[in-house]
């Protein structure tokens, strides 16, 4: 009863799984979907009771036709205002070859291209705070083990 009544008063985020892909080169895979007016990272909502890595790798294949190999343990980026949680990886493509043959295979995706992070376009507010918790995540020391 106690877990029905936290369910019905507490309020429900969406969470998505985004990535940072990047190239050997250093350039980083960038999108541009049709109802916004920026650039972003892919990505996109969980399905129900689906590991965020599996919907990281399922959406980038599904955006842009890349299969992606994940480097580093998650960021997590909660936005309390639009109730949104972005769990963000870090990837790389699993084949770099095929990197370059990236192309929208969503019809919500317009374009799709590769920056260097010296020269990327107008961000997204989520991709900014994205790159931003993953940029914290890696400065930060490793967490010592907890006394037993």
């Amino acid at each position: 009863m106690r877990r029905a009544v936290v369910r019905r008063v507490t309020p429900t985020f969406t969470v998505g799984a985004i990535c940072l892909v990047e190239r050997g080169d250093g350039r980083i895979l960038l999108i541009r979907q049709s109802y916004r007016n920026h650039w972003g990272l892919p990505g996109g909502l969980l399905q129900r009771r689906e590991d965020p890595a599996v919907a990281a790798v399922r959406e980038i294949r599904e955006e842009v036709g890349l299969d992606i190999e994940l480097v580093s343990e998650p960021a997590v980026v909660v936005d309390a205002s639009p109730r949104r949680i972005d769990v963000v990886f870090r990837a790389r493509p699993a084949r770099e070859d095929e990197a370059d043959a990236v192309c929208p295979s969503s019809v919500e995706i317009v374009e799709a291209a590769w920056f260097l992070p010296t020269e990327l376009p107008r961000l997204q507010v989520e991709t900014a705070q994205a790159v931003q918790a993953l940029a914290r995540a890696s400065l930060s020391p490793p967490a010592r083990p907890l006394p037993a």
